[in-house]
């Protein structure tokens, strides 16, 4: 266990992909869709013993905060940071990075997404110690990059440059390009190529991640200063009335940003990124069809939880905790049942189950999104 590095979760997100199960209130790295454990129980399991639990932080929305506290009790509740309002990712982890600052000023932080899923826990886990040692040694940013199984069309992928440093097995390379969400056409030609999908973890130094924000974002970077100016060394985790107020004043000045398009590639562009390897088994776990492709099917590409019947069905999944569902002659279909809401579809559109839920709220129909 490293004593030098901490651990922040991201986990803001709605997973709106997901509905009818994830709703505004129930969001999606709260639920329990490959397990018994939500996907953000699995997460903070897999990086805990890599900077210990009172150094794994978690940061999420306002609304979202008690309902984290409760599902992650093993952690202190001093470890959980509050957004006012969502602002992408480059706000909340420049936000966790005065925190970590806060504690160790030399201290390197492990950036990863709460509701991913990994099948190589220790793989995964080596990749990060790797990524770690590397980020103290030097000032790069450390991207974790993931040897694709497919041509995903809904990934970003990252395009390798030379090797860094010594030539071995592991090695990290310079990161030549980031490329978001290529045709399928172009996702084959970077596949060939040897380039990675881009998992969204990310190792780096808290100073040094604040000081490019700085040079690259300083409509970001002020209102980080500002805050931290108002914070007089008081934990950010646990605000007062007035800290919390200027926080609150300061988001509301910052631009919706990623961390990969306010930081990453300007830093790439100079050489800055590094990128290791991953080889542990990875889903971003983004869409019904994802959960698919992850569960162990029966004869007839049939996965799911609940009970099911099928005659003549192929390639569907099934989530029916309550009741029996029957499937007759169906093929390539996602089936959801919740207390109030049904979803049936063609599990290849399964993306677009985001767009569902925003024509549920402009057809009146918004309740269905909350709770």
């Amino acid at each position: 266990m490293a004593t030098n590095c901490f651990s922040v979760i991201i986990a803001g997100g709605k997973g709106t992909r997901f509905w009818p199960l994830s709703r505004a209130q129930r969001p999606k790295q709260l639920l329990r869709i490959l397990s018994h454990k939500s996907l953000i129980e699995e997460t903070v399991e897999r990086v805990v013993s890599l900077c210990g639990r009172r150094q794994t932080l978690v940061v999420t929305v306002a609304e979202q905060l008690n309902a984290l506290r409760k599902e992650l009790d093993q952690l202190p509740s001093n470890n959980f940071l509050a957004e006012p309002e969502g602002k992408n990712t480059a706000p909340c982890i420049g936000l966790a990075a005065l925190e970590v600052m806060r504690t160790n000023a030399d201290a390197v932080m492990i950036v990863l997404p709460a509701d991913h899923w990994v099948g190589d826990v220790e793989a995964f886990r080596r990749v990060l110690n790797a990524a770690v040692e590397l980020a103290i040694r030097g000032d790069q940013l450390i991207t974790i990059g993931i040897r694709p199984e497919y041509p995903e069309t809904g990934y970003g992928y990252i395009v390798k440059g030379e090797a860094f440093g010594a030539r071995r097995r592991g090695a990290a390379y310079r990161v030549k390009r980031f490329t978001e969400k290529p045709t399928l056409a172009a996702a084959k030609r970077l596949i060939r190529r040897g380039s990675l999908w881009n998992s969204g973890i990310f190792v780096w130094k808290a100073r040094t991640l604040l000081e490019l924000m700085a040079r690259y974002q300083p409509a970001i970077a002020k209102g980080l200063e500002v805050i931290h100016q108002n914070a007089k060394g008081r934990s950010l985790a646990n605000p007062n009335p007035a800290l919390r107020s200027v926080i609150a004043r300061q988001y509301k000045k910052m631009p919706s940003l990623s961390i990969d398009y306010a930081v990453l590639e300007n830093a790439g562009s100079e050489g800055r990124v590094l990128t290791l390897e991953g080889n542990f088994g990875w889903s971003d776990v983004g869409s019904w069809s994802a959960v698919h492709r992850m569960m162990r099917k029966d004869a007839h590409g049939i996965a799911g939880n609940g009970r099911w019947l099928e005659l003549g069905a192929k390639n569907c999944l099934i989530h029916a905790p309550d009741r029996l569902v029957v499937l007759l002659g169906v093929e390539d279909a996602v089936v959801v049942d919740t207390p109030d809401a049904l979803l049936i579809a063609d599990l290849k559109r399964s993306q677009d189950v985001r767009e569902l839920v925003g024509e549920l709220n402009r057809k009146g129909f918004g309740s269905y999104t909350i709770k």
